[in-house]
């Protein structure tokens, strides 16, 4: 097999790398029935709408889309339709994270057998490596993939930052192509850049700070916000990668509420619901997560209102 090139890897339907990490990514939701069953003609209806509010890719079983519960089946049935109904039309990245090594590298191998463009691996949870300990994590899934890596650090998550020099000596791995980032803010951003190989790319694991992350030099956004408003969200990403500062912070600001109300409890629960709200899925989500409770409901509704009065 052919080593990939650190600086221009490429992958599924001709494209780039930075075809596919460059804008607005959404870490979309898995659809369900009421009995948790997965809800494939909401996914074909949800894949369609992202294609036509141009979002750059769907990112596929990550935490957003209940990666904990769903099995290694679903998440293969869920990633081979998407390949299927995309046709080349959106990226395609899906989360192979686990807090096992040997977990995520069979993980790995069986989804780089699928025609998707870069595989997202999260740091591990619970077990709480060192910084070797995760430079080691991310090397051997290197070695094992045939396709390019998207690192993801989420420490609110996980409970171990894996920090920039860690993140620099990755970089410096053939198949390691870019992290998403959800440590908030443009200085994580800088130092990471500051750290990495020429060319390797950072995307905003934090919608509420993804415009000031993108000014500073990350190339998108992995969404949260993007499942209910793809659109604005593309539309504001795109603003802040000409460097338009004043216009994409005139478009992110009625964005506001919305990153603030989709973590009023823990993701994905206020985004399931307000999708739900919006007709686009069915109200299902899997224990132990549970529905967003009333107290919460008022303010996610008046946070999708507002932001719908200026899309």
């Amino acid at each position: 097999m052919t080593a990939l090139s650190p600086l221009a890897p490429t992958v599924a339907n001709g494209r780039g790398i930075t075809d596919v990490t460059t804008g607005s990514l959404v870490a979309i939701v898995t659809p369900m029935s009421n009995d948790g069953a997965i809800d494939l003609d909401a996914w074909d209806r949800l894949l369609d709408w992202h294609v036509a509010s141009g979002t750059r890719a769907l990112v596929i079983g990550g935490t957003t889309g209940e990666s904990a519960t769903l099995t290694e089946s679903e998440l293969r049935q869920l990633t081979e339709r998407a390949c299927t109904r995309a046709a080349g039309r959106i990226g395609i990245v899906v989360g192979a994270g686990s807090s096992s090594t040997a977990a995520v590298v069979v993980r790995a191998r069986e989804l780089s057998q699928l025609p998707i463009d870069a595989l997202l691996v999260v740091t591990p949870a619970y077990n709480r490596p060192t910084q070797e300990g995760l430079y080691r994590h991310f090397e051997a899934v290197a070695e094992a993939t045939a396709k390019p890596l998207i690192l993801y650090n989420v420490p609110a998550r996980t409970a171990v930052d894996m920090l920039p020099a860690t993140i620099g000596r990755l970089s410096k791995l053939p198949r390691i192509v870019a992290v998403k980032e959800a440590v908030p803010g443009a200085d994580r951003v800088r130092q990471i850049l500051a750290a990495s190989r020429d060319g390797f790319l950072v995307l905003s694991g934090d919608d509420a700070t993804a415009r000031e992350a993108i000014l500073a030099g990350a190339r998108g956004v992995i969404s949260v916000s993007a499942n209910v408003v793809p659109a604005a969200m593309a539309e504001m990403v795109a603003a802040a990668l000409r460097g338009d500062a004043a216009e994409a912070a005139r478009l992110d600001e009625p964005l506001q509420g919305v990153h603030r109300a989709l973590f009023v409890e823990a993701n994905p629960i206020p985004v399931k619901w307000a999708l739900a709200q919006l007709g686009r899925i069915g109200p299902g989500i899997r224990l132990p997560l549970t529905e967003l409770s009333q107290s919460h409901r008022a303010d996610v509704q008046a946070a999708l209102y507002a932001a719908s009065r200026v899309a």
